[in-house]
């Protein structure tokens, strides 16, 4: 048994395994669009689902709540208030009815979307922000931080707006010699990092305007990278190496001098777009054009990145979204989940920890960041910086209930109204928008099939007979 703990290294998430949803629980016609980029093209959230699509004399992205499925309609009304095609789109961390949005005409708009969906084009920003002078392909908000936007456009300026009052707040000019391919914000929003077509990666304070850290030549080769901070301050980048090959590397911002470890992959074309999970320290690789997407845990043991496996399909993604953790079904041990961008539908596929325990397992569920800011906008910028503010995702669990099936029905019907009216607290909240999202979910009757047959093989007989 010893010798067996020494070759197989121990992890709960080793057998982590992705399922595609049915047909029928997928987004049909919609019109994704074919702008020349490396964004992902979907952002999702627990309430609302964003895909940018194509559109005729202007920029427009959909937004649809997130239980829809089948087919949608021509006559759908979108966000369209751009002058050209739109680049990137992010919800806000802290409201889950608030949408940035970055476009070709330079310049960045927020959205408020209406609880229920839209029921008409919007074209009325709450506030549009102008300060790029070519066009702005990166969004990222703060991760604690109230109404605090970053924005990155390909005039290699970084710009960081108060979205309250729709200031430019800070402004970073001279940081980047060229085009900026990605920007991700540190866990507590004190830093940046950046990767640039200089193959360079940067640490930068963007409140003094300052770059901690500097390492040249991140990857080799002169096709884009991606970067993004870890929980722990490492960074992860993905690029590729001087013969074209797919590349992963971990880099300690301590000692940037070497990587604390590199792994090879292929030689395709697609840009890596790295996912991170800080909760489960585990990275989803998702390129464009790929069929496929990896996903590792970072450890602190070598070599630090560890492989899990590798979801392939027949149909290439043109991007993807990716659910935040409030998101996720507790109850079938879904650790995360994707919404694969085909070329006119959208595919959500799970990630999921077989268990055949039927109790909230609460090693794959710390607490999570919750809306609740850490920090309002001014006391960031006078200098202040905390961490998120955690919430458990046990509100979100509802027993199983092996007799009374009709009650998994009503109770959370009882629990959205509940979070609908107790939306004002923070925690409150937070917590219950795991549970109102599988509450409009699981009143489908048909919505939590694919998820179900995931669980076919842990033993439970109670799940497989839902599906007859």
């Amino acid at each position: 048994m010893s010798f067996r703990r020494g070759v197989v290294r121990q992890s709960k998430f080793r057998h982590v395994f992705a399922q595609a949803w049915k047909a029928e629980h997928c987004i049909d016609d919609v019109r994704v669009s074919r702008v020349t980029g490396d964004s992902p093209l979907c952002a999702v959230n627990p309430k609302f689902i964003a895909i940018i699509i194509e559109a005729g004399g202007g920029g427009a992205f959909l937004v649809v709540p997130i239980s829809k499925s089948g087919r949608i309609d021509q006559s759908c009304p979108t966000v369209c208030g751009h002058a050209a095609p739109v680049l990137d789109i992010q919800w806000s961390p802290h409201d889950d009815s608030i949408i940035a949005s970055a476009s070709e005409d330079c310049t960045v708009k927020v959205w408020q979307i209406p609880d229920g969906g839209l029921t008409s084009p919007m074209t009325e920003p709450i506030v549009t922000l102008e300060g790029h002078s070519k066009r702005v392909g990166i969004l990222a908000w703060h991760p604690t931080a109230f109404n605090i936007l970053l924005t990155a456009g390909c005039d290699n300026v970084i710009c960081v707006w108060n979205v309250g009052t729709g200031e430019l707040v800070y402004q970073l000019s001279d940081a980047h010699p060229d085009l900026i391919y990605s920007v991700s914000w540190n866990k507590d929003g004190s830093a940046v990092c950046t990767v640039c077509k200089d193959k360079a990666l940067r640490v930068i304070d963007p409140r003094r305007g300052t770059i901690l850290k500097v390492k040249e030549k991140v990857h080799d080769g002169t096709r884009p990278m991606r970067a993004v901070f870890l929980s722990d301050g490492k960074i992860l980048t993905t690029g590729f190496s001087r013969m074209s090959e797919r590349q992963l590397a971990l880099w300690d911002t301590k000692d940037l001098s070497e990587p604390m470890a590199v792994q090879e992959m292929d030689t395709s074309n697609g840009v890596l777009l790295p996912f991170y999970d800080p909760d489960t320290n585990m990275v989803y690789l998702c390129g464009k054009g790929d069929c496929t997407i990896r996903y590792f845990e970072v450890t602190d043991e070598s070599p630090y990145v560890h492989f899990l496996s590798l979801y392939s399909s027949k149909e290439p993604q043109r991007g993807a979204g990716f659910l935040s953790k409030r998101g996720v079904d507790v109850n079938k041990c879904e650790i995360a989940r994707f919404y694969k961008l085909h070329e006119r539908k959208v595919e959500p596929i799970s990630m999921t920890v077989p268990r055949k325990s039927d109790l909230f397992q609460g090693d794959l569920y710390p607490d999570t960041a919750g809306l609740e800011p850490a920090l309002l906008a001014d006391e960031w910028i006078a200098g202040q910086d905390a961490p998120p503010l955690l919430v458990s995702l046990s509100g979100g669990y509802t027993a199983h209930p092996s007799k009374h099936r009709d009650t998994l029905r009503s109770k959370p019907q009882l629990v959205s109204q509940d979070s609908g009216t107790a939306a004002a607290p923070p925690s409150a909240g937070s917590v219950a928008a795991p549970t109102s999202a599988s509450a409009t979910k699981e009143t489908e009757e048909e919505v939590p099939q694919p998820r179900v047959a995931t669980r076919e093989t842990d033993g439970n007989t109670e799940r497989p007979k839902r599906e007859v």
